[in-house]
């Protein structure tokens, strides 16, 4: 499945509204449905990007848009360091081990595999473009079988405004734009990024997960899901 992707500048809320103007193909839920997973265990992600400190930030972000959907989230840092001392500290051997092994071993309902395709901040002249991409597979801890995938990449590239036609204007007007980059570009904030990609990814109706059993909307959402 292509991943959307959403480009935000300041304010971000404009314009994460503003990404979602075309709709993809709804899901098709019959087989999360089947399931009705009420547990999800987070594994650890895979690191595809640079950024060796990416998955441990990332863990963070992910547990409260899962509960607010209504499901039972496992501590994550408890399942780290569970799996650590199973001697599965490798996130790759997690993802290619058998979801049926994991559901037994936590007691869970489904596991949520992570993949984090992009975390960076790249600078290009007077513009710095900051990206979180995520890459989601839910499967079904007692079958094996996969109920749900995503992929969502936000982007963020600060920009100023303001400063007029005037050829005074423009040279402000550059040279804020100069610092705003390398503001970012020396210290950028993934987490944000993180969060709204998650938010999107389980909120979405047609593309998100169908509410858990701990919210009103249990069973009641089928005509978003």
């Amino acid at each position: 499945m292509s991943g959307r992707v959403v480009r935000l500048a300041a304010p971000f809320v404009a314009l994460l509204l503003a990404g979602c103007i075309h709709p993809p193909t709804a899901k098709d839920y019959a087989a999360f449905r089947a399931a009705d997973p009420k547990s999800i265990l987070v594994v650890p992600a895979i690191n595809r990007s640079v950024e060796v400190t990416a998955p441990d930030y990332y863990l963070s972000t992910i547990t409260l848009p899962l509960a607010e959907r209504g499901y039972y989230v496992f501590p994550v840092n408890l399942v780290k360091r569970v799996l650590e001392d199973d001697g599965l500290s490798d996130a790759n051997l997690v993802h290619a081990g058998d979801s049926r092994s994991l559901g037994s071993m936590f007691g869970a309902d489904a596991v949520l595999y992570v993949t984090i395709e992009r975390w960076d901040s790249r600078y290009v002249v007077l513009s710095t473009t900051t990206t979180v991409s995520i890459s989601y597979r839910l499967v079904d801890a007692r079958s094996g079988q996969e109920l749900w995938n995503e992929t969502r990449t936000m982007e963020y590239s600060p920009q100023a405004s303001g400063g007029g036609g005037s050829p005074a204007g423009l040279v402000a007007l550059l040279i804020v734009q100069a610092v705003a980059s390398a503001v970012e570009k020396a210290a950028p904030d993934y987490m944000p990024l993180a969060r709204m990609a998650n938010n999107t990814a389980v909120g979405l109706p047609h593309q998100g997960l169908p509410a858990g059993p701990h919210i009103d909307q249990y069973r009641k959402d089928q005509k978003d899901f």
